[in-house]
């Protein structure tokens, strides 16, 4: 199955790029990045690919099984801005001029130093690419809960992430809704444990895609949970709707507690392991306390913080936030 897919990507990936991608390249006079273009064109497939399925299967479902109704109809046309951006428009883009070129010096240089990096099939050969797949997946997703547990954890770096959390009208593009230093910071240390730990770049792409899948389907505005048994061994988008609840997810703190819940991205298991999972049952409202409208001491209205409505007024709004809380104690 797993050659069957990578079969079937390389092929259409050749095909796309001579027939639409290349030619582009030519036109504009850029024949010196034809290389990385052509690594390029496979993040692009995979991106498209994952369109059309969100379109086809959860959008549907968005509007037969809604949680909520929207009170921005504006809110899905932003974030479907953003999901455009990070999965076939300008974000793939900066991270092959900018991520990439940094990736393949690190390799340089463990090849210079004849260091080979740890490779997890070798502590079990002979497992089959689809068992080693899956330890892989695992692997990853171990690393990112605790690097989605610090961007909670420093102020700082929730000054960026807070803008994800930002959304009272959450849905299937939703996902995408981040700071673009948030996301470049991620995919490098996604990328670089990935090197560490061995990933072949074909499973790379495969274990990305996957992810972003489920994730897609977590934030949906959809009334849908995995029953006793599949809520623990899956995140849903009842468990994650509680990470993104006002007051439970990320706001509820106190003496003694860890603060915030849910944080797995694909398993619970690590939020059970580690006691910051919340398998209430509700379909809980989304976004952050302090965008709430408070009342003063006189009875005047106090308006809630402002997140920003656009994409360039959020991820502005987004550095501000994050040097403004620079040197501040963590949560």
């Amino acid at each position: 199955m797993m050659q069957f897919l990578s079969d079937w990507l390389g092929t259409a990936q050749g095909w796309l790029f001579e027939t639409a991608v290349q030619p582009l390249i030519f036109q504009f006079g850029l024949g010196d990045i034809t290389e990385e273009a052509f690594e390029g064109t496979e993040w692009l497939l995979i991106g498209l690919c994952e369109l059309a399925l969100l379109f086809v299967v959860l959008r549907p479902l968005e509007a037969l099984i809604p949680v909520h109704r929207f009170t921005d109809p504006r809110a899905r046309w932003n974030d479907f801005l953003y999901t455009v951006l990070q999965r076939v428009g300008l974000f793939p883009v900066l991270v092959f001029f900018t991520l990439d070129p940094l990736m393949d010096s690190f390799n340089a240089w463990l090849r210079m130093r004849e260091v080979r990096p740890f490779d997890l099939e070798t502590l079990f050969p002979g497992i089959g690419p689809l068992a080693s797949f899956a330890l892989y997946l695992l692997v990853l997703d171990f690393v990112d809960y605790w690097y989605h547990r610090a961007s909670h954890h420093f102020n700082w770096w929730w000054g960026l992430h807070g803008l994800h959390h930002s959304q009272m009208n959450m849905n299937l593009w939703s996902d995408d809704r981040n700071h673009l230093l948030d996301d470049l910071l991620r995919d490098a240390v996604m990328a670089l444990v990935a090197v560490a730990i061995g990933v072949p770049p074909a499973q790379y792409v495969l274990l990305v895609s996957l992810s972003r899948m489920v994730q897609s389907l977590q934030h949906a505005n959809v009334r849908i949970h995995f029953g006793r048994i599949g809520e623990r061994l899956l995140v849903s988008p009842r468990f994650h709707r509680l990470h993104h609840a006002i007051g439970i997810g990320h706001e509820s703190r106190g003496k003694g507690t860890l603060g915030g819940c849910n944080f797995g991205v694909l398993f619970p298991y690590w939020d059970m392991l580690f006691g910051t999972a919340n398998f209430s049952p509700e379909f809980a409202r989304t976004g952050i306390r302090d965008q709430l409208p408070q009342t003063a001491p006189d009875g005047a209205a106090i308006p809630g913080r402002d997140y920003g409505r656009g994409f360039w007024r959020q991820q502005w709004l987004g550095l501000r936030r994050m040097i403004a809380n620079f040197g501040k104690e963590p949560n």
